[in-house]
């Protein structure tokens, strides 16, 4: 049944239609074109969009999601997992969260070449084969620039008692409007009485 539903697009199974149907998308050399007369509006644009395409590669894709960071002040080292990498790996590592600590999961990508809108971050909390949890994170909407982005959720706090400590697969997922996949990964989350446990 899980597989199942890991076939559907994400964010495909609770949507309601809203009858919104975004603008037409415009490449950052149009955009940049546009009002080139406005001096006041040429200023707001650069401040927004910068110089123009930081790479004109086209086999770099538009978005890249580098690193996920699970960020807590009482973990005894930082929790991040590279994204860049070789994310089969991933699925075998285990990241431990003590139960009941405040976090906030820090995700760093990079826009590259046009504005991408609607950015998302998604993930679905199994246990045992069962879905527990899913989580959508609207990130918002970026241009390309040299540095990565950066956009950190809301404090949640992680389970905790004796029913929640144990093994937990996530599946991850950065989208955006136009559902394109940006990175799709798979990961394990052990909550524990202790950090060493």
């Amino acid at each position: 049944m899980a597989d199942k539903e890991a076939e559907k697009p994400v964010g495909e199974e609770e949507e309601t239609d809203l009858n919104y149907q975004p603008p037409a998308q415009k490449s950052l050399q149009e955009i940049q074109e546009l009002d080139k007369e406005d001096e006041s509006l040429n200023k707001y644009k650069q401040a927004l969009l910068g110089a123009g395409p930081v790479i004109a590669d086209p086999s770099v894709p538009n978005v890249q999601v580098t690193r996920l960071t699970l960020v807590c002040d009482k973990a005894p080292a930082p929790i991040t997992m590279d994204l860049t990498g070789d994310l089969e790996a991933l699925k075998k590592q285990n990241f431990v969260l003590m139960e009941g600590v405040d976090y906030k999961v820090k995700i760093h990508f990079k826009v590259n070449k046009e504005i991408v809108s609607g950015l998302k971050y998604v993930h679905h909390t199994y246990r045992k084969g069962i879905r527990v949890d899913k989580a959508v994170y609207m990130v918002g909407s970026y241009g390309p620039r040299v540095e990565e982005h950066e956009f950190m959720t809301p404090v949640e706090e992680a389970p905790k008692g004796m029913l929640v400590r144990g093994g937990y697969h996530i599946k991850s997922y950065f989208t955006d409007d136009d559902k394109t996949d940006h990175l799709s990964w798979e990961w394990n989350l052990n909550i524990k009485k202790e950090w060493t446990d």
